[in-house]
């Protein structure tokens, strides 16, 4: 590994967390018609850990979009590929693995509004609410962690570890 890494959440507690969070959503999701929408690539892991969790019938979709590239800072936000379902009536959860500025889960909730969903909600792993520059509602939150620049669990730094199993901060 390039960088020293300080783990923040062990890979027990993800686990713990994200049940937690799939038992919330299937009793709110009971009955209904359920779209996961994954934002790649930093969701990839918790996206597959949550949906293995929910008990009621999910489909799952994937959004790309960054506003990081290579660095720790973020950039313009770049859109890559987008949902080709149409949405309209269904109940859409829009899943991310961290929420610090705000502005790709806001620019998101805001396109997909106009497409007419039944309901949108928001499921977050990881919120960096010292960050925030765009105003988002969280509906599901797993964390909240300080402001250092984390990694693992499908969240990266130049594209390495995101295979951890664990929430590290990149020590400085």
């Amino acid at each position: 590994m390039d960088e020293e890494l300080e783990v923040i959440i062990d890979e027990s507690a993800i686990g713990q967390k994200v049940q937690e969070m799939a038992d919330r959503i299937s009793q709110d999701y009971a009955g209904r018609d359920l779209l996961m929408v994954c934002i790649l690539k930093g969701a990839a892991f918790f996206t597959a850990d949550l949906a293995r969790r929910i008990t009621v019938p999910a489909e799952i979709e994937f959004v790309s979009t960054s506003s990081y590239r290579d660095g720790t800072a973020p950039g313009a936000l770049t859109q890559g590929k987008d949902i080709v379902r149409d949405i309209q009536g269904r109940d859409v959860l829009l899943v991310d693995g961290i929420v610090d500025s705000g502005r790709t889960l806001a620019t998101l909730v805001e396109r997909y509004v106009k497409r007419g969903p039944a309901s949108l909600r928001t499921a977050v792993l990881l919120d960096k609410p010292l960050r925030r520059t765009a105003p988002v509602r969280i509906d599901y939150r797993g964390f909240t962690v300080p402001d250092r620049f984390v990694v693992g669990y499908g969240m990266d730094k130049a594209q390495k570890y995101r295979n951890l199993p664990y929430i590290a901060a990149v020590v400085p």
